[in-house]
């Protein structure tokens, strides 16, 4: 499979195009317009465990993996640095601090520091408030920073290896084709390779 097959994959998982995609397919090539990479984009560990913060929240240890294990705040950062452009590596950037600071509005304290219930409850207001941005989104805007993180975050679980081999049914060599197979209610979805 080809890195363009992966990505179509994975945007028909998250039920639409993933921001950022196009560099990621191009491997990371730089458009004439803009430029990638840009702003010197360097996340420190703390960056990095605040977003295996949010990737958790997202998707949470239950009898699988959460996304913490998977290492999302790396996989995020990463892609923002090599393949978002410019503007939505700002957008994210300051996302994560606009994040912090609704957590300190709502919680009284920050994200790292806030329990559970309260990061979750946080996050479904951002994602409440990001639907209704995109909802009314001009082309021209910027995206909304929590679509960015959320988006992020369901690309690197369902790309790892305890996303695809432990939330997602996996098998490395598949048997012959089988065009119409019986869903079960509870069954897994399919990880590519």
């Amino acid at each position: 499979m080809n890195r363009r097959d992966a990505i179509a994959r994975v945007s028909l998982l998250l039920g639409g195009t993933i921001i950022g995609a196009e560099a990621f397919l191009s491997g990371c090539t730089n458009p004439p317009e803009q430029k990638l990479g840009g702003m010197g984009t360097n996340f420190s560990n703390a960056d990095i465990a605040f977003l295996d913060e949010v990737a958790e929240t997202i998707l949470p240890k239950t009898d699988t993996p959460g996304a913490k294990d998977a290492q999302v705040g790396a996989f995020m950062t990463r892609i923002v640095k090599d393949c978002y452009t410019e503007a939505d590596q700002k957008t994210f950037l300051d996302g994560m601090q606009k994040l912090d600071d609704a957590s300190k509005k709502k919680n009284g304290k920050s994200f790292m520091e806030s329990t559970a219930d309260q990061r979750h409850d946080l996050l479904v207001d951002l994602d409440k408030e990001a639907k209704a941005y995109a909802s009314t989104k001009k082309k021209d805007d910027p995206n909304h920073y929590f679509r960015l993180m959320k988006e992020l975050t369901l690309w690197g679980y369902f790309t790892s290896e305890p996303g695809a081999t432990k939330a997602l049914r996996y098998v490395p060599v598949p048997g012959k084709y089988q065009g119409c197979i019986d869903y079960k209610k509870g069954d897994k979805a399919w990880a590519t390779s």
